[in-house]
């Protein structure tokens, strides 16, 4: 695990220039793993709307925006470094519906995209925050609580 902490030290300079320690990666877990559970839920949802049994790609509600920052996940120079490691932190919900071979293997790369996309929130958020205090992850929840 030393390893892959530092793999995701490295991730979040490069991503937003951001310093994050191992408690901030405990709160990273939680929402990686919240947000692949509601768009898994949502893709579920989807595939019973299209009268499918298995979940596809195409039922995981990708935005253009989510789309642009998995782009920018896979461009970035760790990418190959944190790709398998994304894939065994994703945890895959119950679902009532099996998820297709196709779907879970995009996984670890939504969850790269969340990744950039919540560590260039903080920017946002706070244009001079380096390191993401307790207020900073709670506010990146929560608007991504309203998006996704």
């Amino acid at each position: 695990m030393p390893v892959a902490i530092a793999r995701f030290e490295r991730f979040f300079r490069s991503a937003a220039g951001l310093d994050v320690d191992k408690s901030d990666l405990n709160r990273y877990d939680e929402f990686v793993n919240d947000k692949v559970s509601d768009l898994l839920i949502r893709a579920e949802a989807n595939a019973k709307a299209n009268g499918r049994d298995v979940i596809a790609p195409q039922d995981l509600p990708i935005t253009k925006g989510l789309q642009e920052s998995i782009h920018q996940f896979r461009r970035l120079g760790e990418y190959g470094e944190l790709r398998p490691i994304l894939d065994g932190l994703v945890r895959r919900p119950v679902l009532d519906l099996a998820l297709g071979e196709d779907a879970d293997q995009r996984l670890p790369d939504v969850a790269g995209g969340l990744s950039v996309a919540l560590a260039q929130s903080f920017r946002i958020l706070d244009p001079d925050v380096k390191n993401p205090a307790t207020e900073h992850w709670d506010r990146a929840f929560a608007l991504f609580s309203l998006l996704l």
